[in-house]
């Protein structure tokens, strides 16, 4: 196709080209997110788009790990927010994410990165999920996301996502990251890990949240 067409034209689709990255490029906008998990900036990346520049903690410069003391997920999102709002000044946002099992009592809720020890291992996480729900019929859960935004004046705004579920007897799927491999959405055969990224952006926790959020932002 390119061989057909002319010098005059091939200079004209040159220039649309130039001016489509150009337009892009200035209404490109960068959001900071108080957060140095790659899965995560990945998935916020794929949801908002090539319109924005999503910078995470390690792109700032930020190598400490950002405590997470709070007894809630909003407690924990706005703690993460204004840590980084405190050395930004910037607009600035943070979320977290818990697995919330209806036979454990809401566990491991906002405790579901470290819910077999501090190093964060999802394998061991998920082991010990499925031991607890060892003969146990009741498998209803849910994940849950919670945003926190602080505007440029500091102003925080918390916007929440939540995906209905099941926890599986047993691993499923390689893909996704987390609790992914047990948690099966509601309305699916699969787990979370089965499903495309698109599929599951669709539908998740994450998703749901991250679009809450975009559409307070172009409001």
């Amino acid at each position: 196709y390119e061989s057909a067409l002319s010098p005059r034209e091939r200079i004209k689709k040159t220039e649309s080209i130039f001016r489509r990255i150009l337009i892009l490029q200035c209404c490109m906008r960068q959001l900071q997110v108080a957060t140095g998990n790659a899965h995560k900036l990945s998935e916020i990346r794929s949801l908002l788009g090539p319109e924005w520049e999503v910078v995470g903690l390690s792109d700032l410069g930020i190598e400490e790990d950002i405590p997470e003391t709070e007894n809630t997920l909003e407690g924990n999102a706005l703690l993460k927010a204004r840590y980084l709002y405190e050395r930004t000044g910037q607009a600035v946002c943070a979320e977290d994410t818990g697995l919330e099992i209806r036979a454990l009592g809401g566990e491991p809720g906002v405790r579901s990165a470290r819910y077999a020890g501090d190093a964060r291992r999802s394998d061991a996480n998920m082991d010990l999920v499925l031991s607890r729900m060892r003969g146990i019929s009741d498998r209803s859960a849910r994940f849950r996301t919670v945003i926190a935004f602080l505007d440029d004046s500091g102003r925080s705004h918390l916007f929440e996502g939540v995906c209905e579920g099941s926890i599986r007897e047993q691993r499923a799927g390689t893909g996704g990251f987390g609790y992914d491999p047990i948690f099966q959405p509601e309305g699916y055969t699969q787990t979370f890990a089965e499903l495309s990224t698109d599929q599951k952006n669709a539908i998740s926790h994450r998703g749901r949240a991250v679009r809450a959020f975009i559409d307070f932002l172009i409001v």
